[in-house]
């Protein structure tokens, strides 16, 4: 089996590389060393967000990679500050400006927040529909969304979104976002797939990376892609960036894959905030 990262297809006609490079909570002035050292062991995708900081650092390292822009896949997301229509166009331009690019493969509504902006995320969604209209959003999607929002946008909005980028992994499977993804040719895209670290001491993990001569994070990343999902370690230590991009080339069979799938600990595994729930505005 070749090491090689698969584009898997969207529901608008376009593709997105499973495997991508996560720049959440890196600093700025480390972020482009990073971006630079993924792109160079092989990575054409790169996820990152207004709210983190960094775009204008992953453009800087697209450009001085040398690489054609089509061959990157950048992923962005609307800052929280700025759902209302009028402020998510701006807070695009930003995005653009700071990327330095005319386009993005994929750009998301960051959190749905239905606890602030009279709960209305439908809107904000229908200004990500002008955004891939006019063609400077290749694909749109959400980030966050339980089934009572995705629910919703079906109902109300033009276009379903391509992705939704959730929590997900061994602790918190997420099963009935992602089953609802399936079901409407929505992606699951899986953010802290290994849990903020947290899965990769667990003695079930370690036991199958025995099993199978790799490491714990390759073995829960590759639990991840034989479930279909597309995911985006995040790593500033070269080995790491490295080591994660090689899990195309073995697999687990059905008993590994149902032991870490029997390790969900329901809501009682969740990492980060609930969607429902969650109303952080930045500064």
């Amino acid at each position: 089996m070749a090491n090689t990262i698969p584009d898997i297809s969207l529901n608008d006609g376009t593709t997105i590389p499973q495997l991508g490079f996560g720049v959440f909570q890196i600093e700025p002035k480390d972020t482009v060393a990073a971006v630079a050292k993924a792109l160079e062991v092989g990575y054409r995708h790169i996820d990152t967000a207004e709210m983190y900081g960094n775009e204008a650092e992953v453009g800087e390292a697209v450009r001085e990679s040398g690489l054609d822009r089509d061959a990157v896949y950048i992923t962005s997301k609307l800052n929280n500050a700025f759902h209302r229509p009028d402020d998510a166009r701006k807070a695009f331009d930003s995005t653009l400006a700071a990327l330095k690019m005319d386009y993005i493969d994929l750009f998301l509504i960051h959190w749905p927040l239905p606890t602030l902006y009279d709960g209305d995320y439908v809107s904000t969604w229908k200004v990500l529909e002008e955004f891939q209209r006019d063609g400077r959003a290749r694909s749109i999607g959400v980030s966050n969304f339980q089934v009572s929002h995705l629910r919703r946008l079906a109902a109300e909005a033009d276009v379903m979104p391509a992705v939704n980028q959730i929590e997900a992994h061994p602790y918190f499977g997420n099963e009935e976002v992602r089953a609802y993804g399936r079901e409407h040719n929505i992606l699951t895209e899986a953010w802290s797939p290994i849990a903020q670290g947290k899965v990769l001491g667990d003695p079930t993990v370690v036991d199958i990376a025995e099993q199978v001569d790799r490491s714990p994070a390759q073995v829960v990343l590759r639990w991840h892609v034989q479930r279909g999902d597309i995911i985006f370690p995040k790593s500033t230590t070269p080995k790491r960036i490295e080591e994660n991009t090689r899990i195309f080339d073995f697999e687990l069979d059905d008993t590994a894959m149902e032991r870490i799938t029997g390790l969900d600990k329901g809501e009682a595994g969740r990492q980060g905030p609930n969607p429902d729930t969650f109303a952080y505005l930045p500064a």
